[in-house]
């Protein structure tokens, strides 16, 4: 088996890809093995192949008693350590026994004066070798694909791949060819409403890699968001050569998905660019994804605008923004209110996932009552103490909905604290106080003086009315005035009728 083994090795190295070295230190193990198992076989012995006739040699290895009683106990520890680590690593108390037979000791570092080698080569090791020799680099073999496999998976984790379908009958499991390597679809990573047939093609994304007895198995996912953002990197050329960029993808897998593109060349519109002519591009997209529905949103740098494009196709009237917090709070007309939030609360759920803002949804007519109700304390005609709110009232009219500075009326935006600094300068009129001022003061000091004067007026109330009876006496004088004047005028009337009977009878 000389020259056959060494050309075996150099055949498989080129169409397997495997590496020389580790076919024939395999293959020197395995002889070594097989040695040990013949008749008056030495303890220790080592097998050399010679790379370039093939042929192949056994050594004996002696070594002095104090050296060897040192290396055997070596190797002994090193072998309790390794079941400890495994024991505590599962778990579970192994029982395993340790022979020195069994134990493999180390003599690289020993000094060649110090050990005896002699050529123990067996007569009849020829068959031996041979059925060693194919057995071992059959496994091999399969070791080092299983290994080359794993390796060139591992790096293509989240990479879309695509595959066809090869089983399908199993509605949790979804096995996919990749061509070198059959890759697995969960359940939990399929898309509901989505059918895979056999000898499909679909595209996925590698999620997961896992080494096993029978080689890799690969994980895929057809939920994945890089799904959306490699489809796109496909199909529109400004994004494969960086003209435009995809900042953040937010998907509600077989359901609607937003994008959010930014342009980094001057006169290319992002979203033009991935929408396409006659929406070709996206609607190849939303082919693949099984008609899925995709929302392309403008990058923003500014939150607020982000946010409100987020929303869409909602109209969005203010957002106002709380940085500490990153918190959004969003007002939309009335008849956009359910829109904004969409079914279930999708439309919403994926603009939150897209900006990164916790997105609070209220309508006109809702934001301004809790705006009335907020801005002051109290019932009835007394007003109470300031909540806290920012004083300024903003260019649409409404008071500013966030908090004010301790010791402050106005809150933190630079615009509203030059109102203080100029109210406190004196440049600005400080609005009075409803229950402030001196007129206030004496008016509420006399109505408080009537409502006690009235409250604690008793039967003993007569006399306090008698002596304020002087003051409507003056009221009744200008009466009697008038009433003279009409008296006046029935007399005339009544002489001239007077006359008029006697001339009446002077007349008879």
């Amino acid at each position: 088996m000389s020259k056959e083994i060494i050309e075996l090795v150099h055949e498989l190295e080129r169409d397997r890809g495997i590496e020389g070295d580790t076919l024939i230190e395999a293959l020197e193990d395995a002889l070594l093995a097989a040695y040990k198992k013949t008749p008056g076989a030495t303890r220790h012995a080592v097998v050399e192949l010679d790379r370039v006739e093939g042929d192949f040699r056994v050594f004996s290895i002696e070594l002095p008693p104090d050296i060897e009683e040192r290396l055997l106990e070596e190797a002994r520890e090193r072998v309790l350590t390794e079941l400890e680590a495994a024991e505590v690593e599962n778990g579970e108390r192994s029982h395993v026994l340790v022979t020195d037979d069994d134990l493999d000791i180390d003599w690289s570092e020993i000094p060649d004066e110090k050990v005896k080698r002699a050529d123990v080569t067996p007569d009849n090791f020829g068959r031996i070798a041979a059925q060693t020799a194919k057995q071992v680099i059959t496994q091999r073999i399969r070791e080092a694909e299983r290994q080359i496999m794993y390796d060139e998976y591992v790096d293509r984790v989240t990479e879309v791949v695509t595959g066809i379908v090869q089983q399908a009958g199993d509605r949790n499991n979804v096995l996919v060819d990749l061509g070198k390597v059959e890759a697995l679809l969960p359940r939990s990573e399929q898309v509901d409403g989505e059918r895979y047939e056999q000898g499909s093609r679909i595209k996925a994304v590698i999620t997961e890699v896992r080494s096993g007895t029978k080689g890799p198995q690969v994980i895929l996912s057809r939920r994945d968001p890089e799904l959306i953002r490699t489809l796109f990197e496909l199909e529109v050329p400004e994004i494969a050569d960086g003209l435009v960029e995809i900042r953040a993808v937010a998907r509600e897998p077989g359901y609607r998905s937003k994008i959010a593109v930014e342009s980094h060349a001057q006169g290319v519109d992002p979203v033009g660019a991935c929408v396409g002519p006659r929406g070709s591009r996206v609607r190849m997209v939303v082919s693949e994804l099984r008609g899925e529905k995709i929302d392309i949103i403008p990058w923003n740098p500014e939150p607020a605008r982000f946010v409100a494009k987020a929303l869409s196709p909602a109209r969005v009237r203010e957002v106002y923004l709380d940085d500490d917090a990153k918190e959004a709070t969003i007002v939309t007309p009335d008849d956009q209110l359910a829109l904004a939030i969409g079914k279930e609360g999708m439309n919403a759920r994926l603009a939150a996932r897209l900006t990164g803002w916790k997105i609070d949804i209220k309508s006109d007519t809702e934001f301004a009552t809790e705006e009335a109700d907020a801005a002051y304390v109290g019932d009835g005609d007394e007003v109470g103490e300031f909540t806290g709110r920012c004083s300024a009232v903003l260019s649409t009219g409404k008071r500013c909905p966030n908090a004010a500075l301790p010791g402050s009326r106005y809150c933190g935006v630079p615009a509203h604290q030059e109102l203080a600094r100029k109210e406190a300068a004196g440049e600005l009129p400080i609005e009075p106080e409803p229950d402030t001022g001196p007129e206030s003061e004496e008016t509420g000091s006399e109505a408080e003086a009537e409502e006690l004067a009235g409250d604690e007026a008793g039967p003993e109330a007569e006399e306090p009315v008698a002596e304020t009876q002087p003051e409507p006496e003056p009221e009744p004088e200008p009466e009697p005035e008038p009433e003279p004047e009409p008296e006046p005028e029935p007399e005339p009337a009544a002489v001239a009728e007077e006359a008029e009977v006697k001339e009446d009878e002077t007349a008879a």
